[in-house]
């Protein structure tokens, strides 16, 4: 098992790698290296992203196959099926380091405020699923009687989104909780910069 505060280092640096164009080669995958896994599997962190095809997390933190457990989902939202994924991860692999991952120019977090802005009837089933998740985020940021342009809002949106669903996991799950207060378990938000290539770990007791 390797604890929180190492997998987050392993992170950082790994992320230092690819946001400065030099990935390191040990992540590519070689034969003996996928035969190993096929007995099983230790990731040291699990990430829940975006789906957002701009942000191949393992690429992101330069890490290889088998490395790390990622669930990915519009939004980086909490719903029963993300919160079961990572409890699986954190109980079964001994996994103590949960990073929840969002990104700027997030089409989720543009999609919500789009509708709060212009409400719409046709909108898919699916997609107001989405946006009902991300909703109490911006809609909060929407009506506190402050001042925000279009850029700034989604900026504040995106991060807020994120701290919602990093406290959805480390309060609403027992088995999470549990594995916070006596296994050292961390849950910790950050966010990616398309535009650098650079996560900002922003919320949680180990930021950066």
């Amino acid at each position: 098992m390797i604890p929180a505060r190492e997998a987050l280092e392993r992170l950082k640096e790994g992320n230092l790698r690819f946001a400065s164009g030099a990935p390191s080669t040990h992540t590519l995958p070689s034969e003996a290296h996928r035969s190993e896994l096929v007995a099983g599997q230790a990731p040291f962190a699990v990430i829940l992203g975006c789906s957002d095809s701009r942000v191949p997390v393992e690429l992101v933190f330069d890490q290889g196959v088998g490395d790390l457990f990622v669930i990915r989902v519009a939004g980086n939202i909490v719903a029963a099926s993300q919160a079961d994924s990572v409890e699986f991860a954190a109980e079964k692999f001994d996994v103590r380091l949960v990073v929840v991952l969002g990104h700027t120019q997030c089409g989720a977090i543009e999609a919500t405020i789009e509708e709060l802005r212009k409400p719409t009837a046709e909108q898919s089933r699916k997609l107001h699923s989405i946006v009902g998740r991300v909703r109490p985020s911006v809609e909060g940021l929407m009506t506190s009687g402050g001042e925000h342009d279009h850029d700034t809002l989604v900026r504040d949106a995106t991060r807020a989104n994120v701290r919602v669903s990093t406290d959805h996991l480390r309060y609403g799950s027992d088995v999470l909780e549990r594995l916070r207060e006596k296994e050292g378990l961390i849950v910790v938000g950050a966010e990616y910069s398309l535009e650098t290539g650079v996560v900002d770990f922003f919320d949680g007791p180990m930021e950066s």
